[in-house]
Protein backbone atom coordinates (compact mmCIF):
# COMPACT_ATOMS: atom_id res chain seq x y z
CA UNK A 1 0.00 0.00 0.00
CA UNK A 2 1.18 3.44 -0.40
CA UNK A 3 2.04 5.36 1.90
CA UNK A 4 2.05 9.16 2.81
CA UNK A 5 5.85 11.11 1.63
CA UNK A 6 7.90 11.53 4.72
CA UNK A 7 8.05 15.06 5.82
CA UNK A 8 9.67 16.23 8.78
CA UNK A 9 6.29 17.32 10.63
CA UNK A 10 4.67 14.36 10.18
CA UNK A 11 6.41 11.57 11.96
CA UNK A 12 4.48 8.23 13.10
CA UNK A 13 5.15 7.66 16.51
CA UNK A 14 5.16 11.20 17.64
CA UNK A 15 4.77 12.29 21.55
CA UNK A 16 1.03 12.15 22.09
CA UNK A 17 -0.49 15.15 22.81
CA UNK A 18 -2.75 15.00 25.90
CA UNK A 19 -5.79 17.33 26.28
CA UNK A 20 -8.87 16.87 29.07
CA UNK A 21 -11.50 19.43 28.66
CA UNK A 22 -14.72 20.80 30.99
CA UNK A 23 -16.95 18.71 28.90
CA UNK A 24 -18.03 17.12 25.73
CA UNK A 25 -19.15 20.74 24.24
CA UNK A 26 -15.63 22.18 24.70
CA UNK A 27 -14.00 19.04 23.57
CA UNK A 28 -15.92 19.42 20.79
CA UNK A 29 -15.07 23.12 20.48
CA UNK A 30 -11.67 22.91 20.32
CA UNK A 31 -10.70 20.29 17.61
CA UNK A 32 -13.71 21.61 15.52
CA UNK A 33 -11.51 25.03 15.38
CA UNK A 34 -8.74 22.98 14.53
CA UNK A 35 -10.20 21.05 11.72
CA UNK A 36 -11.30 23.98 9.68
CA UNK A 37 -8.52 25.98 10.20
CA UNK A 38 -6.87 23.12 8.57
CA UNK A 39 -9.46 23.22 5.86
CA UNK A 40 -9.31 26.84 5.35
CA UNK A 41 -5.34 26.68 4.97
CA UNK A 42 -5.29 24.09 2.83
CA UNK A 43 -6.91 25.37 0.19
CA UNK A 44 -7.32 22.50 -2.03
CA UNK A 45 -8.88 18.98 -1.59
CA UNK A 46 -9.11 18.00 1.99
CA UNK A 47 -9.94 14.71 3.33
CA UNK A 48 -11.52 14.10 6.71
CA UNK A 49 -11.83 10.86 8.01
CA UNK A 50 -14.87 10.96 10.18
CA UNK A 51 -15.90 7.90 12.50
CA UNK A 52 -20.65 7.43 13.36
CA UNK A 53 -21.86 7.15 16.52
CA UNK A 54 -21.96 8.90 19.91
CA UNK A 55 -18.25 10.19 20.26
CA UNK A 56 -17.97 12.73 17.48
CA UNK A 57 -21.06 14.29 17.61
CA UNK A 58 -20.05 17.44 19.76
CA UNK A 59 -17.36 17.98 17.11
CA UNK A 60 -19.83 17.67 14.11
CA UNK A 61 -22.29 19.98 16.12
CA UNK A 62 -19.46 22.41 17.00
CA UNK A 63 -18.33 22.24 13.50
CA UNK A 64 -21.77 23.23 12.12
CA UNK A 65 -22.25 26.31 14.34
CA UNK A 66 -19.06 27.76 13.78
CA UNK A 67 -19.75 27.76 10.06
CA UNK A 68 -22.57 30.05 10.76
CA UNK A 69 -20.78 32.38 11.31
CA UNK A 70 -17.34 31.85 9.58
CA UNK A 71 -18.54 31.10 5.52
CA UNK A 72 -15.93 28.57 4.63
CA UNK A 73 -16.19 26.61 1.33
CA UNK A 74 -16.58 22.60 1.87
CA UNK A 75 -17.31 21.76 -1.76
CA UNK A 76 -13.54 20.20 -2.07
CA UNK A 77 -14.21 19.04 1.50
CA UNK A 78 -14.13 14.43 1.27
CA UNK A 79 -16.43 12.91 4.01
CA UNK A 80 -13.98 9.54 4.43
CA UNK A 81 -16.31 7.19 6.36
CA UNK A 82 -14.65 4.68 8.15
CA UNK A 83 -16.86 1.80 8.17
CA UNK A 84 -20.70 0.60 7.72
CA UNK A 85 -22.31 -2.46 8.62
CA UNK A 86 -23.06 -4.91 6.01
CA UNK A 87 -24.76 -8.00 5.34
CA UNK A 88 -24.63 -11.27 3.55
CA UNK A 89 -26.09 -12.67 0.37
CA UNK A 90 -25.54 -14.91 -2.12
CA UNK A 91 -23.53 -12.88 -3.95
CA UNK A 92 -21.43 -11.81 -0.74
CA UNK A 93 -21.55 -8.70 1.01
CA UNK A 94 -23.26 -5.34 0.58
CA UNK A 95 -23.86 -2.45 2.45
CA UNK A 96 -27.09 -2.56 4.57
CA UNK A 97 -30.38 -0.39 3.53
CA UNK A 98 -29.30 3.24 3.75
CA UNK A 99 -32.74 4.12 5.02
CA UNK A 100 -32.00 1.71 8.30
CA UNK A 101 -31.60 3.81 11.93
CA UNK A 102 -28.29 2.08 12.08
CA UNK A 103 -26.87 2.92 8.74
CA UNK A 104 -23.56 4.81 8.58
CA UNK A 105 -24.17 5.62 5.23
CA UNK A 106 -27.84 7.50 6.77
CA UNK A 107 -25.81 8.79 10.06
CA UNK A 108 -23.06 10.48 7.21
CA UNK A 109 -25.62 12.35 5.33
CA UNK A 110 -27.71 12.82 8.35
CA UNK A 111 -25.61 13.68 11.22
CA UNK A 112 -22.22 15.52 9.46
CA UNK A 113 -22.95 16.41 5.72
CA UNK A 114 -26.51 18.37 6.75
CA UNK A 115 -25.51 19.86 9.75
CA UNK A 116 -22.31 21.39 8.03
CA UNK A 117 -23.94 22.21 5.15
CA UNK A 118 -26.64 24.21 6.67
CA UNK A 119 -25.90 27.87 7.00
CA UNK A 120 -23.97 28.00 3.91
CA UNK A 121 -24.81 29.06 0.20
CA UNK A 122 -25.18 26.05 -1.86
CA UNK A 123 -22.06 26.26 -4.12
CA UNK A 124 -20.52 25.93 -1.01
CA UNK A 125 -21.82 22.81 0.05
CA UNK A 126 -20.01 19.38 0.53
CA UNK A 127 -20.96 17.27 -2.27
CA UNK A 128 -23.14 14.03 -2.05
CA UNK A 129 -20.27 12.69 -4.34
CA UNK A 130 -17.71 13.55 -2.03
CA UNK A 131 -18.81 11.40 0.99
CA UNK A 132 -16.76 7.95 0.63
CA UNK A 133 -17.20 4.43 1.89
CA UNK A 134 -15.26 1.32 1.76
CA UNK A 135 -16.85 -1.18 -0.65
CA UNK A 136 -17.82 -4.11 1.10
CA UNK A 137 -17.63 -5.90 -2.71
CA UNK A 138 -13.91 -4.72 -3.19
CA UNK A 139 -13.28 -3.46 0.24
CA UNK A 140 -9.25 -3.34 -0.60
CA UNK A 141 -9.77 -0.60 -2.97
CA UNK A 142 -10.48 1.83 -0.15
CA UNK A 143 -7.08 2.11 0.74
CA UNK A 144 -5.82 2.85 -3.07
CA UNK A 145 -8.37 5.54 -3.53
CA UNK A 146 -7.31 7.13 -0.27
CA UNK A 147 -3.83 7.12 -0.88
CA UNK A 148 -4.49 8.35 -4.09
CA UNK A 149 -6.20 11.28 -2.58
CA UNK A 150 -3.29 12.21 -0.99
CA UNK A 151 -4.11 10.38 2.11
CA UNK A 152 -6.40 12.02 4.98
CA UNK A 153 -5.44 15.38 5.76
CA UNK A 154 -7.33 14.94 10.04
CA UNK A 155 -8.87 11.81 11.12
CA UNK A 156 -10.82 12.24 13.92
CA UNK A 157 -11.16 8.94 15.79
CA UNK A 158 -13.17 6.63 18.94
CA UNK A 159 -12.79 4.04 21.03
CA UNK A 160 -15.08 1.33 22.16
CA UNK A 161 -16.00 1.90 25.83
CA UNK A 162 -15.70 -2.16 26.25
CA UNK A 163 -13.32 -3.80 24.17
CA UNK A 164 -11.14 -0.70 22.34
CA UNK A 165 -12.25 -1.32 18.58
CA UNK A 166 -11.48 1.26 16.36
CA UNK A 167 -13.99 1.52 13.54
CA UNK A 168 -15.05 -2.15 13.07
CA UNK A 169 -11.66 -3.05 14.11
CA UNK A 170 -12.09 -6.03 16.75
CA UNK A 171 -9.95 -6.87 19.62
CA UNK A 172 -6.64 -9.11 18.01
CA UNK A 173 -6.92 -7.53 14.57
CA UNK A 174 -3.70 -7.33 12.70
CA UNK A 175 -0.92 -4.03 12.98
CA UNK A 176 -0.94 -4.74 9.13
CA UNK A 177 -4.93 -4.84 8.47
CA UNK A 178 -6.16 -3.31 5.78
CA UNK A 179 -9.98 -1.88 4.62
CA UNK A 180 -11.59 -5.11 4.36
CA UNK A 181 -15.04 -7.16 6.05
CA UNK A 182 -14.94 -8.08 9.66
CA UNK A 183 -16.75 -10.11 12.27
CA UNK A 184 -18.12 -7.98 14.47
CA UNK A 185 -16.89 -8.78 18.19
CA UNK A 186 -19.78 -9.46 20.52
CA UNK A 187 -18.66 -6.67 22.93
CA UNK A 188 -18.68 -4.42 19.81
CA UNK A 189 -21.94 -5.10 18.85
CA UNK A 190 -23.39 -4.68 22.69
CA UNK A 191 -21.54 -0.65 22.70
CA UNK A 192 -23.61 -0.19 19.53
CA UNK A 193 -26.81 -1.13 21.01
CA UNK A 194 -26.28 2.23 23.17
CA UNK A 195 -25.11 4.05 19.75
CA UNK A 196 -28.15 3.25 18.22
CA UNK A 197 -30.86 3.20 20.92
CA UNK A 198 -33.81 1.22 18.22
CA UNK A 199 -31.76 -1.40 18.73
CA UNK A 200 -34.07 -3.85 21.06
CA UNK A 201 -31.64 -6.68 21.28
CA UNK A 202 -28.76 -7.84 20.50
CA UNK A 203 -29.64 -10.36 17.57
CA UNK A 204 -30.95 -7.16 15.87
CA UNK A 205 -27.31 -5.77 16.12
CA UNK A 206 -25.59 -7.18 11.98
CA UNK A 207 -22.79 -9.51 13.13
CA UNK A 208 -20.62 -7.86 9.99
CA UNK A 209 -18.97 -4.91 8.75
CA UNK A 210 -16.89 -3.30 6.48
CA UNK A 211 -13.69 -0.87 8.06
CA UNK A 212 -10.83 0.62 6.94
CA UNK A 213 -7.94 -1.36 8.50
CA UNK A 214 -5.90 -1.15 11.38
CA UNK A 215 -2.57 0.19 9.24
CA UNK A 216 -4.88 2.29 6.97
CA UNK A 217 -5.42 4.49 10.19
CA UNK A 218 -1.91 4.47 10.61
CA UNK A 219 -0.21 5.27 7.52
CA UNK A 220 -2.55 7.24 5.28
CA UNK A 221 -3.53 9.89 8.04
CA UNK A 222 -1.60 13.35 8.34
CA UNK A 223 -2.85 14.01 11.22
CA UNK A 224 -5.33 12.16 14.18
CA UNK A 225 -7.11 13.31 17.43
CA UNK A 226 -9.16 10.45 19.02
CA UNK A 227 -11.89 11.44 21.39
CA UNK A 228 -12.84 9.78 24.26
CA UNK A 229 -15.81 11.51 26.61
CA UNK A 230 -17.98 10.49 29.51
CA UNK A 231 -17.63 8.53 32.08
CA UNK A 232 -18.06 5.04 30.41
CA UNK A 233 -15.01 5.66 28.46
CA UNK A 234 -12.52 5.84 31.39
CA UNK A 235 -10.77 2.62 30.73
CA UNK A 236 -10.60 4.00 27.01
CA UNK A 237 -9.00 7.04 28.26
CA UNK A 238 -6.78 4.92 30.71
CA UNK A 239 -5.39 2.56 27.56
CA UNK A 240 -4.79 4.66 25.18
CA UNK A 241 -2.75 7.37 27.31
CA UNK A 242 -0.90 4.76 28.57
CA UNK A 243 0.21 2.86 24.97
CA UNK A 244 3.24 3.55 23.40
CA UNK A 245 2.97 1.50 20.57
CA UNK A 246 -0.11 -0.66 19.08
CA UNK A 247 -1.62 -3.41 21.34
CA UNK A 248 -4.15 -5.58 19.71
CA UNK A 249 -5.54 -6.36 22.40
CA UNK A 250 -7.16 -3.01 22.84
CA UNK A 251 -7.20 -1.65 18.51
CA UNK A 252 -7.56 2.25 19.68
CA UNK A 253 -4.21 2.50 20.66
CA UNK A 254 -3.44 2.59 16.79
CA UNK A 255 -3.41 6.29 18.02
CA UNK A 256 0.39 6.01 19.12
CA UNK A 257 1.67 5.13 15.63
CA UNK A 258 -0.52 7.57 14.18
CA UNK A 259 0.88 10.92 12.05
CA UNK A 260 0.59 14.28 15.35
CA UNK A 261 -1.29 12.20 17.56
CA UNK A 262 -3.66 13.87 20.07
CA UNK A 263 -6.07 12.45 22.66
CA UNK A 264 -8.81 14.88 24.08
CA UNK A 265 -10.97 13.99 26.59
CA UNK A 266 -13.28 15.34 29.06
CA UNK A 267 -12.91 15.26 32.33
CA UNK A 268 -15.61 12.74 33.12
CA UNK A 269 -13.40 10.35 30.66
CA UNK A 270 -10.06 11.33 32.45
CA UNK A 271 -11.38 10.48 35.89
CA UNK A 272 -10.98 14.23 37.30
CA UNK A 273 -13.76 15.46 39.41
CA UNK A 274 -15.30 18.63 38.08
Amino acid sequence: MRRLPDRSDERAGALMQNEVFLDEHALGAFLASQILADIRDANRQFLLGCPGGRSPIPVYQAMSGMLRHQSLDLSRLIIVMMDDYVQQTRDGFEHVDADSHFSCRRFAHQDIVAPLNDGLPSQMWIKPENVWFPDPGAPKAYDTRLADGGGIDFFILASGAGDGHIAFNPPGSRRDSRSRVVELAEQTRMDNMATFPRFESIDQVPRHGVTVGIDTIASLSRRAALVVWGEGKQTAFRRISAAHTYDPDWPASILSECNRPMLLADQAAAGRAQ
